[in-house]
């Protein structure tokens, strides 16, 4: 069973630190022996929160950073990524079903972070940067649920 434990992560702000974060994320999550569709779900919320700072937050700019923070304390999960990007004006309309500033993108990043973890927050402010926090409870395996009881 895994021990509490957290780590910061600076990231350019390019396309493939997207798929380091990834990584990074599931080389944490490890020693807490998720399932392979937990553990995507998360790496999916994650990867969307890190590619909106890049596309929205900073327009596309490379020379920015993104900072991930994954922390685990009694199986909860919490994944906080900020930027210092243009922030967002109306948090409430970025976050609606298809709503998005490019109109290439389905604006569905918002929507996979709520549907694959238990609670999100946005905090977020024009010209100040955005941060997204989310909070998982990670489930025990039925091994972990035998050795309780």
């Amino acid at each position: 069973m895994g021990k509490d434990n957290r780590v910061v992560l600076k990231v350019k702000s390019i396309g493939e630190n997207v798929s380091l974060v990834r990584m990074v994320a599931g080389g944490f999550l490890y020693p807490y022996d998720l399932t392979f569709e937990v553990l995507d779900e998360i790496k999916i919320a994650l990867s969307e929160a890190v590619s909106n700072c890049m596309i929205h937050g900073y327009g596309e700019a490379e020379d920015q950073e993104v900072i991930v923070t994954l922390e685990v304390q009694d199986r909860q999960l919490t994944m906080q990524v900020e930027d210092t990007g243009v922030g967002i004006a109306d948090i409430a309309q970025a976050m609606e079903p298809a709503f998005s500033t490019r109109e290439e993108h389905m604006g569905l990043g918002f929507v996979f972070m709520q549907t694959f973890m238990d609670q999100i927050e946005v905090i977020s402010a024009p010209g100040r940067g955005t941060t997204v926090v989310m909070h998982k409870l990670l489930p025990a395996t039925e091994q972990q649920i035998d050795e309780v009881g």
